[in-house]
């Protein structure tokens, strides 16, 4: 199960996050999230072995490809309404952001996700209809069975409260947890952190029983 800690403001939370085995941790560049980080602060953040990742709202290729530099990032995550020719022009390494309760019927999400599939290589699945970081939860129902082309990450509120259930229902590759590990926005809990990791491996260690 991969575990990435996303709304990573301070170095105190990073050096939880590696700790504990994250694989990926989150910087977000929308200038309107209580979360947001300037390039430069994110690039004096380290992150070990966990792979850097920066969560694009309004930035069109050329702006996200410069901040990558500037943060020192690994992927770019896109959490608004880029098109194909952006993932394109910044790949490989592109987490697209889909919102299932975009989609009258869940099937429909495959529409999006094949044509996505050449240029990124993660999904992640966000609630409500737009943006993120909001702490409502994902209508976990509507995913079981769902597979994509490629590996995804479920997002949306997730917290220690209902990890379990959220992976009893469906099947992400890995799990994106930010305001369910909080004290405040961009203020994690070391302690939250710490449970819903082990949680989430604990049902991986079971599943493979």
């Amino acid at each position: 199960m991969l575990i990435k800690f996303c709304g990573i403001t301070r170095q105190q939370d990073a050096d939880v996050a590696q700790r504990l085995g994250a694989d990926f941790c989150g910087f977000i560049f929308h200038p309107k999230s209580p979360r947001y980080i300037g390039p430069e602060s994110a690039a004096n953040i380290a992150t070990g072995n966990a792979s850097r990742v920066g969560v694009f709202v309004k930035q069109d290729a050329a702006e996200i490809i410069e901040t990558m530099q500037k943060a020192r990032l690994d992927f770019a995550q896109l959490h608004g309404d880029q098109d194909i020719a952006c993932a394109k022009a910044i790949g490989p390494n592109i987490i697209r952001a889909l919102w299932p309760a975009r989609y009258g019927q869940i099937g429909q999400i495959l529409v999006d996700a094949e044509k996505f599939a050449p240029y990124c290589q993660y999904f992640l699945l966000d609630s409500g209809k737009a943006g993120g970081g909001h702490g409502k939860a994902t209508d976990l129902a509507s995913l079981a069975g769902l597979e994509l082309p490629r590996p995804y990450f479920l997002a949306g509120g997730l917290n220690t409260d209902n990890i379990r259930l959220a992976l009893a229902r469906c099947a992400p590759a890995g799990l994106d947890l930010n305001s369910g590990v909080e004290d405040a926005p961009g203020v994690k809990n070391a302690a939250k952190m710490a449970e819903c990791a082990r949680i989430a491996r604990n049902i991986e260690t079971d599943f493979q029983h």
